[in-house]
């Protein structure tokens, strides 16, 4: 069963959340040049970890689905966002190797990562976000 959390708001967010790792995921698949192209060099099998990034993502947001397994997609997801995090800082170190991204998305980048971290972890591992009742 999929357990749902009490208020309008925590349920909105999950749903968005599962989205957002779904596509996100997906992605990986169907443009695996892109996020090869934000790695930095000194990773090994850049186009094989762009593809095991996008299959925990997908595994992630099918996770976040039930109550059961919803914590523990949250910690995992988290540990993803945490691992991914060294693309994002190697871009801002290295903007002029991204001359197809403006410095203001490349910036961004950074601060969002937090964000997803704080949103995972109020969406899917808090006690609150585990679920009270039943969506059939």
């Amino acid at each position: 069963m999929i357990y749902l959390p009490k208020t309008r708001l925590r349920i909105a967010g999950l749903i968005f959340l599962i989205m957002l790792f779904l596509l996100a995921g997906m992605n990986h698949f169907s443009n695996p040049n892109f996020y090869v192209s934000i790695m930095p060099p000194y990773l090994p099998l850049q186009t094989e970890l762009a593809y095991i990034a996008g299959i925990l993502e997908v595994l992630g947001a099918v996770g976040l689905l039930f109550a059961r397994t919803r914590r523990m997609a949250g910690y995992s997801l988290i540990i993803l966002l945490v691992i991914i995090f060294p693309a994002n800082i190697h871009m801002a170190v290295y903007p002029e190797y991204f001359p197809h991204y403006s410095p203001f998305s490349i910036y961004l980048r950074l601060p969002l990562q937090f964000m997803f971290i704080s949103w995972v972890y109020w969406a899917a591992v808090r006690n609150k976000a585990r679920g009270d009742y039943e969506m059939y």
